[in-house]
């Protein structure tokens, strides 16, 4: 399977929020793991995580590859083709 055009096109922007989940931190909540979006660099909480907000970011930008953000760690992953990379 040939990778997707937006994992092959997706770039290394800086972290927005180094500390963790831009909106965990803003409200005090909590997250589980934590996924970079590889468009404008926001920290969201993956889906395991109450407030799923690496996916609701997702939604409202319209940005489709996120990279996990754990030590460690380094797939990617495109939520318009359902890819990872």
């Amino acid at each position: 399977m040939a990778i997707c055009e937006h994992l092959s096109q997706a770039t290394d922007p800086a972290a927005r929020t180094p500390d963790g989940c831009e909106e965990c931190l803003a409200h005090d909540g909590r997250w589980v793991h934590l996924r970079r979006c590889l468009e404008c660099g926001h920290i969201g909480c993956c889906d395991s995580s109450p407030a799923k907000h690496a996916t609701a970011h997702f939604h409202e930008s319209g940005h489709p590859v996120v990279q996990s953000y754990e030590p460690g760690e380094n797939w990617r992953w495109c939520f318009v083709d359902s890819q990872m990379g």
